[in-house]
């Protein structure tokens, strides 16, 4: 999934999209292939760019399990994993066991689960910070007396 393409790669497919967006009619193939290039990349811009691009494709009613993978993997590299869960399991409603499909599902899942237990340390942390400067506030006042 981190797989990078070139910058020429990303240029060509930006070209060849640029041209036909002039031309007044981008086609599916084309449209899919620029997106998946702005997936493949770090640029959170570029990958929610190409999260769009896919979506727009979902909407003209292809509901493709290539263009669904993808906006879920675009998705998860943005942190939005509920997002990316929602698309990922479209498609496990379609192909029930595509495995590339199972296992960012397992990703995505892991990585929802890892964040709320860092939630939960900070919470508690927070928490024991608090009620430690509470307890030492009472100690404070309780010795004014």
């Amino acid at each position: 999934m981190d797989e990078s393409l070139t910058v020429d790669d990303v240029k060509r497919f930006e070209v060849a999209y640029n041209a036909e967006l002039e031309r007044g009619k981008v086609s599916s193939e084309t449209q899919f292939s620029y997106a998946w290039c702005l997936i493949k990349g770090s640029n959170k811009t570029d990958i929610l760019k190409g999260v769009l691009l896919l979506q727009g494709l979902c909407q003209s009613g292809a509901d493709q399990r290539d263009y669904l993978f993808f906006i879920a993997q675009g998705y998860y590299k943005l942190g939005e994993y509920k997002k990316a869960l929602r698309y990922i399991n479209r498609l496990l409603q379609i192909e029930p066991t595509n495995r590339q499909a199972i296992e960012l599902q397992e990703k995505i899942n892991d990585q929802m689960k890892k964040d709320g237990l860092i939630g939960l340390g900070i919470l508690g942390g927070t928490a024991l910070v608090m009620g430690g400067a509470a307890a030492l506030a009472g100690l404070v006042f309780s010795n004014r007396k």
